[in-house]
């Protein structure tokens, strides 16, 4: 029979069909998912440890690893390197981490992270950062300094006496698992645990840290256990949503829809299309629902869209359903408008969610799947149909004619918008800083899985190397657009080439961290020096093996995007933008002053000082 599974994040990927259970040990937990287990069988002697593992996590679904070498993990490396894993070795772990994260999210496919001992453990944190806020499936293989050799100052010696043993080496805030590998003998329970944390929705990541030594002992007549996995099966109480309906359904309401439901695209629309529900959606959830639906109201949150605002002004829903999305600070800036009449019913897989970003808000919490939720509520639609409301949506501001040169940013975002986002399928990333916002408030999706930004971590680097591992995974384009210090930070131009990866990179090259400079302008705050020498990166990508044009003048914004989008291998659009531009991120100061920024305005040392002209985006 076929199982009863559902999760809103899927965490493995094959290009099998569905199948049911059948003998041949395979675990089939819904229509995209398959574990293929080690059936219960003895090792050969001669695999070592390192083989081991990588055979075990190729049958966990793991399709690609991404990181650098080392000595310390020589035996690791190149077992991976001969298994049927694509081993990609990039310039810098975070780059790795990163690529992997949006590697995941390209494929749903879990990914693996592979770094040396010491540095190359500290490198990728940030990314494995990243990976557990954005909830990506990420393992990590780590080399470790073998018990013999611990405290003698070994080269880049990692072990308790150098580095902290808690948060690295062990289960917590980072990794949700995360043990030594001390001996074969643990293998079957690392297995199974994996298998575990794989199959649960949501995000799981791990560390799996093993000792140099032990990478190269033998794995000695060990038996493999069959996979039982149980299937997750996380849905709401009958009582709990029938109640949620009679709460949604007994007045106007709005839907807030969040990264969490992006597989539940199909049950949104129908819910909205059925009772005329208003519907916004967080920076991560663009897509979910289409942006050119008369009932949507718009992005909520940083980069996000004035007709938000007038809609929770103007038509404030008695309560607002919430789905898939912790209503954070980059999503909501905790602003009281937001919350509507009677309050949220917010559902979340985590049922730690719901009630931490409006503790003073009425939520009624619902734990489940998204997509199991909705086709239940859907069940209880009311047989008199809704009233149709005339609603606000968000309307693209006018770009006046202007000098061709330099680029303004609007400008730049249209013409992605044409050859991009409509003349191709390819997956969009945007940066941290001011390419989030303005990619944010300008670009409009029409369904899911096509745009992709960090709101979490928000870390520079994640979108430009990022970008190569879903290219990677998507098996074709991916756009990421960044700033220019960004690129300057990290970027993995030289991994694609090695690997022909058809990863784009579109610059906004304004020699400056301009979100930084243009948000303490707007503070008052002065003095500090947010410019960056004027950097050609056409240039360094010609000479790192990929592609590369520079755009000075708006007019030839599209011929370069064409040609970036025909080129087979990697390429790098050099965008001169106009720096003085006021970015869409006015929300993010107001929220920052909140929070206790001060300017030395002309009323004091601890005074607010207010901008003359409001910047596009709606100060919520």
């Amino acid at each position: 029979m076929t199982p009863n599974y559902t999760t809103s994040n899927p965490p493995l990927v094959t290009s099998e069909p569905h199948k049911d259970f059948s003998s041949n040990g395979k675990k089939y937990l819904d229509n995209q998912t398959v574990i293929e287990p080690f059936l219960p069988s003895e090792v050969s002697p001669t695999l070592t440890v390192a083989e081991a593992i990588a055979q075990m996590l190729f049958n966990l679904g793991v399709h690609s690893a991404f990181g650098i070498a080392g000595g310390a993990m020589a035996s690791l490396w190149n077992a991976l390197s001969n298994s049927q894993m694509q081993v990609l070795n990039f310039r810098h772990e975070a780059g790795a981490a990163f690529a992997a994260v949006e590697a995941y999210f390209a494929s749903n496919c879990p990914t693996v992270v592979f770094t040396t001992a010491g540095p190359g453990i500290t490198n990728a944190l940030t990314g494995l950062f990243a990976a557990r806020g954005e909830g990506a499936k990420v393992i990590l293989l780590s080399a470790c300094t073998s018990a013999p050799q611990r405290g003698r100052w070994a080269i880049q010696e990692t072990s308790s006496y150098t580095l902290p043993s808690g948060g690295i080496f062990t289960s917590g805030a980072l990794f949700n698992y995360a043990i030594t590998v001390e001996s074969a003998a643990q293998l079957p329970q690392i297995f199974r645990k994996l298998a575990l944390g794989l199959a649960q929705p949501g995000g799981f990541v791990a560390h799996l840290s093993i000792p140099t030594a032990v990478q190269t002992s033998l794995v000695d007549g060990i038996l493999w256990p069959q996979l039982d996995v149980e299937a997750y099966h996380i849905t709401a109480q009958r009582e709990k949503v029938a109640k949620s309906a009679e709460l949604l359904f007994s007045e106007p309401f709005a839907i807030w829809v969040g990264f969490g439901a992006r597989y539940a695209a199909d049950e949104i629309y129908a819910l909205a299309e059925k009772t005329g529900a208003a519907v916004m959606c967080s920076p991560r959830g663009k897509g979910i629902f289409p942006e050119d639906h008369p009932q949507f109201v718009g992005v909520t949150g940083l980069g996000g869209d004035a007709s938000v605002i007038t809609y929770m002004e103007k038509h404030r829903p008695a309560r607002t359903l919430v789905l898939g999305t912790r209503l954070g600070e980059p999503t909501s800036f905790w602003s009281p408008t937001m919350v509507p009449a009677k309050g949220f019913v917010h559902v979340d897989i985590d049922p730690e969610v719901p009630g931490v970003a409006y503790p003073h808000a009425h939520t009624f919490p619902i734990q489940s799947d998204i997509k199991a939720y909705l086709e239940e509520l859907l069940e209880h639609l009311p047989e008199k149909p809704f009233a149709i409301e005339l609603l606000p949506n968000p309307q693209p501001e006018p770009i006046e004619a202007g000098s061709d040169y330099p680029v303004r940013p609007e400008v730049l975002m249209e013409a992605i918008q044409k050859i991009v986002v409509e003349g191709s399928d390819a997956i969009v990333l945007a940066e941290c800083g001011n390419s989030f916002t303005w990619s944010t408030h300008c670009l409009r999706f029409t369904e899911p899985h096509r745009y992709r930004v960090s709101t979490g971590v928000g870390a520079m680097g994640h979108a430009v190397t990022g970008v190569v591992g879903a290219a990677q995974a998507k098996k074709g384009k991916a756009v990421a657009i960044v700033g220019d210090g960004a690129m300057l930070m990290n970027n993995e131009i030289s991994t694609a080439v090695k690997y022909q990866i058809p990863a784009v990179w579109i610059v906004l090259n304004d020699a400056r961290y301009n979100m930084c400079h243009q948000g303490m302008k707007i503070l008052g705050l002065k003095g500090a020096d947010a410019e960056i020498p004027a950097t050609n990166f056409a240039m360094i990508a010609r000479g790192m093996g990929a592609e590369g044009v520079g755009v000075l003048r708006e007019s030839d914004l599209e011929a370069a995007l064409q040609q970036a989008l025909a080129a087979n291998g990697p390429f790098v659009i050099d965008v001169v933008i106009d720096p003085d531009r006021p970015a869409p991120s006015g929300g993010r100061n107001k929220s920052l002053a909140a929070q206790g920024v001060k300017a030395n305005g002309s009323n004091g040392a601890n005074s607010i000082k207010t901008p003359a002209k409001q910047v596009s985006f709606p100060l919520v």
